[in-house]
């Protein structure tokens, strides 16, 4: 019993901890994607807020939290209720295994790829109730949309990560950081992390795959209904997302905490937010794609390029 209790208070401390260090990083990305996409439009309006503008994000979150939640009368209410919950719930999920440095992590698991594959697509699940529970063309269309593209993207996403597993030889992400003590598989496996930034980019609903939301189309796609608190859930969840899938990222592909004189967390730190950078600047440099494009992106180039890609590294493991 004095076991089990103090695993409950341990798990509940780590719960507290990653909840307060994700709601600083996810208002950190908010400012960084807002000065990055305004620097690369040369936008330099005035900077009076704090400075640089940091305290226009502490402004904006004080008047979405004051917004009232209002539920729309054709909703089925407890699907509607619950769809922002589920996607706020599924984004911490995956940072049980995620290794922020060789101590920082809350459950080393054998098989935490595995885990993290199963509630990142938690999302997709939530997506697809906000669009149902609301009750509105546009609101269904964007889920339609969102589960065709995890779909699409699921699959390629896995496959690339497979010739991560093959040459690390462990489904463990503190293994598979350790396997990259000499070389990170960014130099060994350039075309999986390429798969892999591009189905991550799509898994994250960021543009240019952002076919679920496409504001220009569905005035905001899955989430047209929501305001108030419930949209900041769904944001929360959207920037946490992507925050997750560069951190595997890193961890998969540039080796997680490794580096040298910093601590360990620092290099993970710097390693995520580089490519938080990339995919930010991608947003910001190329136009959204059409259905048809996104659908046969994915299934006519990166799954036939990631199966091609596990048979060569399969070939190369066997002979060398």
């Amino acid at each position: 019993m004095i076991n089990l209790l103090n695993a409950v208070v341990v798990a509940f401390i780590w719960v507290i901890i990653i909840s307060n260090v994700l709601i600083i990083f996810v208002m950190f990305m908010v400012w960084l994607e807002r000065k990055v996409s305004a620097h690369m439009q040369s936008r330099f309006g005035p900077m009076v807020v704090g400075g640089h503008g940091w305290l226009q994000l502490i402004a904006d979150t004080i008047k979405l939290l004051g917004k009232e939640d209002i539920t729309p009368k054709a909703a089925d209410k407890f699907v509607f209720i619950t769809a922002p919950i589920i996607a706020f719930a599924s984004a911490f999920m995956a940072y049980l295994v995620i290794p922020f440095d060789k101590t920082w992590i809350v459950a080393d698991l054998n098989v935490g790829i595995l885990y993290i594959m199963a509630v990142t697509s938690l999302t997709v699940i939530s997506i697809i109730m906000a669009g149902w529970g609301s009750n509105n063309k546009w609101t269904i269309l964007g889920a339609m949309r969102s589960a065709s593209q995890i779909i699409s993207y699921e699959i390629p996403l896995i496959l690339s990560i497979i010739s991560v597993v093959m040459m690390a030889g462990s489904l463990s992400m503190v293994s598979i950081v350790e396997a990259q003590s000499r070389i990170w598989f960014i130099f060994l496996q350039p075309i999986a992390f390429l798969i892999y930034l591009s189905a991550a980019v799509a898994e994250a609903n960021r543009a240019p795959f952002d076919i679920p939301e496409a504001e220009s189309e569905l005035v905001s796609g899955y989430n047209t209904e929501y305001s108030g608190m419930k949209f900041a859930m769904f944001f929360f969840a959207e920037y946490v997302n992507l925050f997750t899938v560069s951190a595997i990222a890193a961890t998969l592909f540039l080796g997680g905490w490794s580096g040298f004189l910093l601590p360990g967390i620092f290099w993970f730190l710097i390693k995520t937010f580089a490519i938080v950078f990339i995919i930010i600047w991608i947003r910001w440099t190329f136009p959204r794609l059409r259905v048809d494009q996104l659908s046969d992106f994915g299934w006519k180039v990166l799954v036939p390029l990631a199966f091609a890609n596990i048979g060569i590294t399969g070939l190369v493991m066997l002979f060398l």
